[in-house]
């Protein structure tokens, strides 16, 4: 019981006492009191601003801490915890100019660069977060939540493989998790294609017995991610039946519209985007919840609501692109400059393929534009015993890097480099696929990756007997999917977010591919989208005659494939696992009228395939 009279010091260290035992009520309550008496008492002040901090009452922890600051303005643990409370009402910049005045007092702790990174996460300057993160991860490197935090910074940022190694140094399994993070390490795992380890440690997590909503709500998104759509719908009514699902608030909202999504309930699933979205203050976060409802006003036959959501989106996404990485932002759209360099004649004349390795021992190439079937593909090959696929990888992207640390210019000094060159730039390319999957004897490598169409003198130096499929829709189909996709790379984004300059960038890609290929004469077979999938028996033998594979019925079985990979990094992970069919051919007509500006840059390649319009 609180004793009747005191003195404010009294009261103050009573306060501070409960604080130490979190009894936080029984402590605010002796910190007012003490206040009362004494309202300029620096002691009670701090323990009742700290007490609102710890609750998230940050717009009442505000004027405690600037009264605070009144009374001690050189005290730094004031300034951070004001630029804290500041943080949490939204005032990033106010925030921001508060820790900077502890800096200069003197504060370097692990807690300024944990909470500066965080308030550079939310302001959405990635490059700064990751720089404040690094600092406060090598002063506590055993903390847990400032490793998560760096590993999902950097992540955001695109630094996949920083990402990776930051979780791979901490919990390389699952049982070295603390359940406390499961929740943060499971879907960072899942985005960095860890499903495996994603879901070893969110099952871990759930049997501690802590049964955790967020918990829970992670493995939902992890069976939905890899394809076990029964089993996540079973696990989320559970979920929602819990009270305390609440909490989980637009996440869960989220994902009901997902499970909705993939059972074609697409009502359903719009209701669950419209309750979310106030959860989607700012500008530059609604594309998170546009694109997907786009995707169900599409499959309601509301084409013209799906476009207008989708225009939202690009632009929410371009001012998400603006805050992460303001350097693509400041380029603008793309230009594509790759295009621009052209391998020449006379050194293509020089390259001598001597010790080069034969078909069979090289890998196989998938590459198109975006949104063309690769996947499908993709699946369609990866059934049969002799071939093995793996997500799409920057391998020979990496081996173009090599290749330019040889001293050699890009693309018109390829000749210039030896046998032994050619034979490390092989091996360093092998390697990276070893480390992604291991081929059995007689197995042969399936490296789909689209854009590598754009490194075509790459693949034909270090592989100039491997065969290439070189995947082909129509024109509109490919700009109109690329349009509705939600791509996370700041160029691809940025080059999207514009029709007109997606069809441009269409057109410059197959200029340029057609033009590196007359010069090279690569193996190459052309496979169009709209055959492969109304002739799908017949198409497929015919590209398993073009590889020089034995027939396997296998083959004609892409989605069994599909559910027995799981884990599909691309955004079709979706739909290949159904039945192929032709279901997205023609798609771009419920959109002509939004499309037409685009044409004129897209008939070159309409008349060149004999595609209408």
């Amino acid at each position: 019981m609180m004793q009747a009279t005191a003195d404010p010091d009294s009261l103050a260290q009573s306060a501070f006492s409960f604080f130490e035992m979190a009894d936080f009520q029984a402590a605010e309550a002796y910190a007012r009191r003490a206040l009362a008496i004494a309202p300029a008492h620096v002691d009670a002040l701090a323990v009742l601003g700290t007490i609102q901090i710890v609750q998230s009452r940050y717009a009442e922890a505000e004027p405690v801490f600037e009264h605070l600051l009144q009374l001690q303005p050189d005290q730094t643990a004031y300034w951070m915890n004001l630029g804290t409370a500041r943080r949490g009402t939204g005032r990033l910049e106010e925030s921001l100019a508060a820790y900077a005045r502890a800096a200069a007092l003197g504060e370097s702790s692990v807690d300024f660069y944990y909470h500066v990174g965080l308030t550079h996460i939310e302001r959405q300057d990635l490059g700064a977060a990751k720089a404040m993160l690094v600092e406060a991860l090598a002063r506590a490197p055993e903390d847990m939540e400032i490793r998560l935090r760096y590993a999902q910074c950097c992540y955001e940022a695109t630094y996949h493989e920083e990402a990776l190694a930051a979780l791979d140094v901490a919990w390389p399994t699952a049982a070295d998790t603390p359940t406390e993070v499961a929740a943060g390490v499971g879907r960072l795992l899942m985005n960095l294609g860890q499903p495996q380890r994603a879901e070893a440690t969110m099952r871990r997590a759930l049997a501690d017995g802590r049964n955790n909503p967020l918990d829970t709500l992670t493995l939902v998104q992890l069976l939905e991610r890899t394809n076990r759509i029964e089993e996540a719908a079973a696990l989320l009514e559970g979920l929602v039946a819990d009270p305390r699902s609440a909490m989980l608030g637009a996440d869960l909202l989220m994902t009901r519209a997902a499970l909705a999504q993939r059972q074609s309930q697409h009502e359903l699933a719009l209701d669950y985007l419209i309750q979310s979205m106030p959860d989607f203050k700012l500008h530059h976060e609604r594309h998170r919840v546009l694109y997907p409802m786009a995707q169900s006003l599409d499959a309601l036959g509301r084409f013209d609501d799906a476009f207008a959501a989708l225009n939202k989106a690009h632009a929410s996404q371009v001012a998400r692109v603006e805050r992460v990485a303001p350097l693509a932002a400041a380029r603008g759209i793309p230009q594509m400059k790759v295009t621009e360099f052209e391998c020449e004649a006379k050194d293509v004349a020089t390259w001598n393929h001597a010790g080069a390795p034969g078909a069979a021992d090289s890998p196989v190439f998938v590459v198109a534009f975006p949104r063309s079937g690769t996947t499908l593909l993709e699946l369609t090959l990866d059934a049969h015993p002799l071939l093995r696929s793996m997500d799409e990888q920057p391998f020979i992207q990496n081996a173009l890097e090599e290749m330019l640390d040889c001293g050699v210019q890009y693309p018109n000094e390829l000749g210039r480099l030896t046998a032994m060159q050619l034979d490390e730039l092989r091996a360093g390319y092998w390697r990276r696929v070893g480390n992604k999957v291991q081929l059995q004897p007689g197995q042969r490598i399936v490296d789909k990756n689209p854009l590598n169409i754009l490194r075509l003198p790459v693949m034909h130096r270090l592989f100039p007997n491997a065969p290439i499929l070189l995947a082909i829709r129509h024109p509109c189909d490919i700009v109109l999917s690329c349009y509705m996709q939600h791509f996370s790379a700041p160029d691809w984004a940025m080059l999207c977010a514009d029709l007109q300059a997606l069809a441009r960038g269409f057109r410059k890609t197959f200029d340029y591919w057609y033009q590196v290929a007359a010069l090279l004469r690569p193996n190459v077979m052309e496979l169009r989208y709209e055959q492969f999938v109304s002739d799908f028996p017949a198409t497929v033998r015919d590209i398993a005659a073009f590889l020089q594979l034995p027939w396997d019925a296998a083959m004609l079985a892409p989605a069994e494939r599909a559910h027995a990979k799981r884990y599909i990094s691309t955004p079709s992970y979706a739909q290949v696992v159904r039945p192929v069919s032709n279901k997205s051919v023609g798609r771009w007509e419920n959109y002509r009228r939004y499309l037409e500006p685009a044409i004129p840059e897209l008939q070159p390649y309409l008349q060149r395939w004999n595609y209408a319009v």
